[in-house]
Formats: structure tokens, C-alpha cells, sequence
């Protein structure tokens, strides 16, 4: 698809966890005690919170997203026979300074500087992004954090979208969603947002409806697509 392609915009709007904030480097910041098994750690614990995500919002057992990970923490930690509450409790720390990948503040910037509105919209419970946009410095970027306490059920249920459209009272195709996450990104389109998945893992379409309007490798490409 040729860029430019994206007209209308007025708000975009973010996922948070492995779109603005490196999921990755969590484990990765506490190699020195991990070895070599961070990356393990890591790809387990993340695959562990998306699924409680996803099998709380079934059953209807709705838990914050604090409570998500540290249970997620807490499967990956025991399947690979790591017994240590301290480093438990630095990493669950280390969630709260979560760093921003590099080209996150420029081109939030560079966004805002053209008039438009910009938000995340996030599984995260509202403390845990608040810690993580304060440790990213890109607050005033920012007019909204919407998270999905708001309706007590996470992604990809319609009502969590829903919250951009009621926060800015704008119908569906005036925003686009970026998500790094593949399932995010289709099931946003499938709502009816404009799509831009940041595909930072390389990885191929899902195989869900919708496809999203396009692809991207990370955030920096953004703003060439709404020019």
C-alpha cells in the first residue's frame, strides 16, 4: 500500500506494552541474575500475561493487569525453577520503570506538533501506566490514558475500544490505532479503526479478520503515513 494513504485523522491512539514500552527489556535488565535464561524468562512471562488476559475476559474472572503479571511472573518463574522472591519482586519493580523504545518521544512529538490528539489505550491498569509513562518523560504528549479498568475486561473485546471513541467523541475511522501486537491490531480493524501494526517482531499476518490498512517496522515510520 502507497503511504500517505491514512487522511482524516484526528486522534491516534497507542497500545502501550511492546508498541510504546519494550515488554523485553524488563527480564533483559536483570541479566546479570538470569543469565542467560532472561530471554526465556521474558517470551514465558509475556506469553503467560496475554493468555490470563484472554482466559480471565472468557470466564468472566476479570483481575487487574498488576495481578496478571505478577501471576504471570510467577507460572514462568516456577517453570523454570527460579525460586527467588527477591528477584520476583525487582522485576515486578522494574514493570513499573519499563523503558520506552528510542524513537517513542520524537515521534510523539512530531505527531502532536501537527494538531493531533494522542492517547494510549491500554490492558494496563491505570497505576502501572501512569509509573511507565512518568518514566518515559511523555506525559505532556499525551491527552489521554485510557485503561481497560474502565469496563473491566481486556483486549479484544469491542467495549475497550469503544473507550477512544467515547474519551474523544469521534466515530471510529477518524482514529488510528498502532499496536505491535498482530491479534491488537486485526481486532481494532475489525472495530472499525484505521491500523497501523507495528510489526517490530517480523512476524507473519494472524489469520483472524480484519487485516490492518497497513504495516510498519517501528514508530518512526508513523508520520509519513498521516501527511
Amino acid at each position: 500500500m502507497d503511504r500517505h494513504k491514512l487522511l482524516g485523522i484526528e486522534v491516534v491512539v497507542f497500545d502501550a506494552y511492546g508498541t510504546l514500552f519494550d515488554v523485553g527489556s524488563v527480564a533483559r535488565g536483570a541479566e546479570e541474575a538470569l543469565g542467560e535464561r532472561w530471554l526465556a524468562l521474558s517470551e514465558l512471562w509475556r506469553s503467560k500475561q496475554l493468555q490470563y488476559t484472554w482466559l480471565r475476559g472468557l470466564a468472566g474472572h476479570h483481575a487487574d493487569f498488576w495481578q496478571v503479571t505478577a501471576d504471570a511472573l510467577d507460572f514462568a518463574l516456577a517453570a523454570l525453577g527460579i525460586d527467588d522472591p527477591p528477584l520476583r519482586e525487582r522485576l515486578l519493580h522494574r514493570y513499573l520503570r519499563i523503558a520506552a523504545y528510542p524513537e517513542v518521544p520524537a515521534t510523539l512529538a512530531a505527531l502532536k506538533a501537527r494538531g493531533l490528539q494522542l492517547a494510549i489505550l491500554s490492558n494496563g491498569s491505570p497505576a502501572m501506566l501512569a509509573a511507565a509513562v512518568a518514566n518515559a518523560g511523555i506525559g505532556d504528549l499525551l491527552d489521554a490514558v485510557l485503561s481497560v479498568e474502565a469496563v473491566g475486561v481486556y483486549k479484544p473485546h469491542p467495549a475497550v475500544y469503544g473507550l477512544a471513541v467515547d474519551r474523544f467523541g469521534i466515530v471510529p475511522g477518524c482514529i488510528c490505532f498502532l499496536s505491535a501486537n498482530g491479534w491488537d491490531a486485526f481486532s481494532a480493524k475489525s472495530f472499525g479503526f484505521r491500523v497501523l501494526w507495528c510489526n517490530r517482531a517480523r512476524q507473519p499476518p494472524e489469520r483472524i479478520p480484519s487485516p490492518p490498512d497497513g504495516e510498519i517496522g517501528d514508530l518512526s515510520a508513523l508520520p509519513d503515513w498521516l501527511a
